[in-house]
C-alpha cells in the first residue's frame, strides 16, 4: 500500500500530501474549495448520516463507531475501490473537519484500509 496519511482539513496541507482527498460527508465549515485544496470530495465514503449523529464525536462509543462505520464500508466497495485506485498511483491524504484528531472517520477509515 501506498503512503496514506490523514489531516484535519483546517491544517495547512503538508509537503509531500499527494492527492488531498476529503472524506467527510459535510464540507467543513469556513472553508473555501481553494482554500482546502482537495483533488476529490469522496463523500460516498463517510459514514451514514445516522451513524454520524449516532457516534457525535462521542469517545465512549468510538469502539461501536468503528465496527459500524466497517460494516458500512463493507456493503458500500465503490468508493472504496475509487479511493485504492488512487493509492495505487501515489500518496493520499485523507482530509476531515472534526476538532477529535484520535476519534473520527478518517482515522477509523485509515484502519480499515491498513487491514
Amino acid at each position: 500500500m501506498t503512503d496514506l496519511a490523514i489531516r484535519r482539513a483546517y491544517d495547512p496541507p503538508g509537503p509531500h500530501e499527494g492527492r488531498r482527498v476529503l472524506v467527510d460527508r459535510i464540507w467543513p465549515r469556513g472553508i473555501s474549495r481553494e482554500t482546502l485544496g482537495a483533488d476529490l470530495w469522496l463523500k460516498e465514503i463517510a459514514p451514514s448520516d445516522e451513524l454520524r449523529h449516532w457516534f457525535d464525536h462521542d469517545p465512549e462509543r468510538w469502539a461501536e463507531f468503528r465496527r459500524r462505520y466497517r460494516a458500512e464500508l463493507d456493503a458500500n466497495p465503490g468508493p472504496l475501490r475509487e479511493l485504492r485506485a488512487l493509492m495505487r498511483k501515489g500518496p493520499v491524504t485523507l482530509l476531515y473537519g472534526a476538532k477529535d484528531t484520535r476519534h473520527n472517520n478518517a482515522v477509523a477509515l485509515r484502519d480499515y484500509l491498513a487491514q
